[in-house]
């Protein structure tokens, strides 16, 4: 896939999180590495937009140090924790980070958010937790990259998700599984009661 249509799947990418309520406000970003020439790159959503907003021109193309190589605006705030899980996976291709409101209501709060069917082999029973830090910050960066070392998915507290994949739809797929499961495991918590 060239550059121009990984532009364009993002700026789809970003529309349809946008629609399914996953990234309220300027919440959330998306990423998408390629290839150039034989170098690694990665296509980023810029910081300070919606996502429901996001035209070609809001797409930024960094390197892997996070060195702004296209694009105008400045990269996503969380663009060191895409890059962190790139340098850890080989096997990831895209990044969403989302603040749904049901997985970021189990990130405030004290339950685990159980694995369910539906998307893979179940190895772990519940999605694991990064501590939390700052948004933004190196640590955040660090922390996520370490626990999805061995994870496609982790539950940042008190903050959002982060889901990645070998592809952008596997990614934007599992942030989406991700928020159904905290939906139902809600309304089962409701209902035990």
């Amino acid at each position: 896939m060239n550059k121009e249509e990984i532009i364009k799947n993002l700026v789809d990418a970003s529309h349809y999180i946008s629609n399914s309520g996953l990234t309220p406000g300027k919440s959330g970003n998306i990423s998408c590495r390629f290839y150039e020439d034989g170098v690694s790159k990665v296509a980023i959503t810029k910081s300070e937009i919606s996502k429901g907003m996001v035209e070609t021109n809001d797409i930024v193309i960094v390197d892997m140090d996070g060195n702004t190589l296209e694009g105008e605006g400045k990269p996503s705030s969380e663009t060191f924790l895409h890059l962190g899980i790139y340098n850890e996976r080989n096997d990831i291709n895209a990044v969403v980070h989302t603040h749904s409101p049901y997985a970021a209501g189990f990130s405030m709060s004290e339950k685990e958010l159980k694995r369910l069917e539906g998307f893979g082999k179940i190895e772990n029973p519940y999605i694991s937790s990064v501590k939390y830090s700052k948004p933004g910050s190196s640590e955040l960066a660090k922390d996520t990259a370490d626990i999805m070392k061995s994870e496609d998915a982790v539950i940042l507290k008190n903050h959002g998700v982060v889901a990645a994949g070998i592809s952008l739809d596997e990614a934007t797929l599992l942030a989406q599984f991700i928020e159904d499961i905290a939906k139902t495991q809600f309304v089962a918590h409701i209902l035990n009661l």
